[in-house]
């Protein structure tokens, strides 16, 4: 008898924590949502996330508050994200790359994709333009490459950091061109768009719309976009893939939280994402500014991200890329 008195109370003791934790769900959420960003401000992915975010917590009813913590090429951010409480207040907002790249080149990452984070939804995919300054001789695609084969390794070009996507998308051009350059690594994107801006570096490959107002107002010059066709804001330039058949590169912004976090919770702020990205004012605001609007489910987030990175693992190792 005192056995299954035991197991009774054990049994109610249990039902009492289940009842509470799915009150506490029903309440989510009842504070802010802490959004840890591992991108500098200013990024592609920066800007989709503070326009989401807004329309988010008017759903939510709570604010979503970004903190940009770019240190180590994003890991710092990577490893304070999937290692949080997995309560559903606090969420990584990220692009590909850090996600994908950085475990594959970094050995001590400090968190496994697949396995520390839980997929929340992406928000854009991106495309990308390459860029130079004025004082660059080359007017187009070829005259770089032109130029770079001249010059093996003699010409520099700009990125965010070892791994980050400005750096995979340059080296994948640069393979499929067969030349080399100096690769120069700044802490994050908007850094190292200012200095192909000041013309401390001659070149860089960045995430549409980072380098669109420089180029409108000519303190840069657009070489060329990487999707599989022209783009309507710059319709007059050419793709990558008119002078190197087949290439393609795009990156995208999404939304992760820490592994653990009750699907209830995911699936939350999931239907906000969505419902955020179905806005008529939402979704014009991100495709005029050249971003593909995506809204997917966590279940198709998460066949896609293991797609990725296991792709990226064999470009990360093709390339011979390592963590500076």
């Amino acid at each position: 008898m005192a056995g299954r008195v035991r197991r009774w109370l054990l049994a109610v003791a249990v039902t009492a924590l289940s009842a509470g934790g799915a009150a506490a769900q029903a309440a989510y959420p009842d504070r802010p949502i802490r959004v840890i960003e591992p991108l500098a401000a200013g990024s592609a992915v920066d800007v989709v996330v503070r326009i989401v975010a807004e329309g988010m917590g008017d759903l939510l009813g709570q604010r979503l508050v970004i903190e940009n913590q770019t240190g180590a090429s994003g890991l710092a951010g990577m490893r304070t994200g999937a290692r949080a409480a997995p309560d559903g207040y606090t969420l990584l907002a990220v692009n590909d790359a850090v996600v994908t790249a950085l475990p594959n080149i970094h050995p001590a990452a400090g968190y496994d994709p697949l396995k520390d984070l839980a997929p929340v939804g992406q928000i854009v995919r991106i495309r990308w333009g390459l860029v130079a300054h004025p004082s660059a001789p080359a007017r187009d695609l070829a005259g770089m490459i032109a130029a770079a084969r001249a010059r093996p390794g003699g010409i520099d070009f700009a990125s965010g950091g070892a791994g980050s996507p400005q750096h995979i998308a340059m080296e994948m051009l640069l393979r499929a061109a067969g030349v080399r350059m100096n690769h120069i690594s700044y802490r994050g994107a908007t850094p190292a768009l200012v200095a192909v801006t000041a013309g401390e570096v001659p070149y860089g490959f960045f995430g549409l719309p980072t380098p669109n107002a420089y180029v409108r107002d000519g303190q840069l010059r657009m070489l060329a976009t990487a999707g599989p066709a022209r783009i309507e804001s710059f319709p007059d330039t050419p793709t990558v893939a008119e002078t190197l058949p087949g290439f393609s590169f795009f990156t995208w912004g999404a939304f992760l939280a820490p592994a653990g976090t009750p699907p209830a919770i995911i699936a939350r702020l999931n239907a906000a994402l969505r419902d955020t990205l179905a806005m008529p004012a939402v979704r014009s605001r991100l495709e005029g500014l050249g971003y593909e609007v995506v809204g997917n489910t966590p279940e198709a987030f998460g066949t896609a991200l293991a797609q990725d990175y296991a792709r990226m693992g064999e470009i990360v190792r093709a390339a011979g890329i390592r963590m500076e």
